[in-house]
């Protein structure tokens, strides 16, 4: 049985450089009925837990380590015995929301999650922040994005440990390979597909941001 994704959005707030935003979150569930992993527990642990209605949580896993998708992390952690998965290049942003916690496991390129039978590879994605990662999982045709690429074009890089031309480096060389069909999951806002967002590279080059 192939595993099935299922969505929450959660609410909260996104803090970084000094300033605070308000924000919803995409978390996204993957699995089958009795086990599942977690991608980005943001904001509210509870809500997060009641979605997995009972099911077992085989990992936590950090897009990347902006708070407002770490935020809810050790709670659920500590709630569901789960480890929390975090590439190493985003330690440095993870510190700053859980100064004495820290992830129980390393997210590496090329590295394999499997959950329900069903397999996702991780692609480290810098530009967004240092440790950024995609998870794409071809059986479900699809990529779990972060906050690296959304419907409309690239994340955000105007603050600190972000990078503009690291991360169109990212996106071209890492995503828009995949399949167009491949539907874009991402970590705010509505879906997209490769397919889509591919013919707009030189537009988002020539804006520059």
């Amino acid at each position: 049985m192939t595993a099935r994704i299922d969505h929450l959005v959660t609410s909260g707030t996104f803090a970084l450089d000094g300033g605070e935003w308000d924000v919803d979150n995409n978390v996204w569930i993957v699995g089958d009925d009795s086990e599942a992993i977690v991608i980005d527990a943001a904001h509210d642990a509870a809500a997060i837990e009641d979605a997995l209605n009972g099911r077992t949580l085989r990992a936590i896993v950090c897009t990347h380590a902006h708070n407002d998708h770490i935020d809810a992390a050790p709670a659920l952690a500590d709630a569901t015995g789960a480890p929390i998965l975090l590439h190493r290049d985003d330690l440095a942003l993870w510190k700053q929301t859980h100064p004495d916690r820290l992830p129980d496991g390393e997210l590496a390129d090329g590295q394999e999650l499997e959950i329900a039978g069903t397999v996702l590879e991780v692609l480290h994605t810098p530009g967004h922040a240092p440790g950024a990662v995609c998870l794409h999982a071809p059986e479900l045709a699809t990529v779990f994005t972060g906050d690296t690429l959304f419907q409309g074009g690239p994340g955000a890089t105007g603050r600190s440990f972000s990078h503009f031309p690291t991360i169109v480096a990212s996106i071209r060389d890492r995503l828009l390979v995949l399949p167009p069909r491949t539907t874009v999951r991402t970590g705010h806002g509505d879906s997209t597909t490769i397919g889509a967002e591919a013919p707009h590279l030189d537009e988002w080059i020539a804006r520059g941001h």
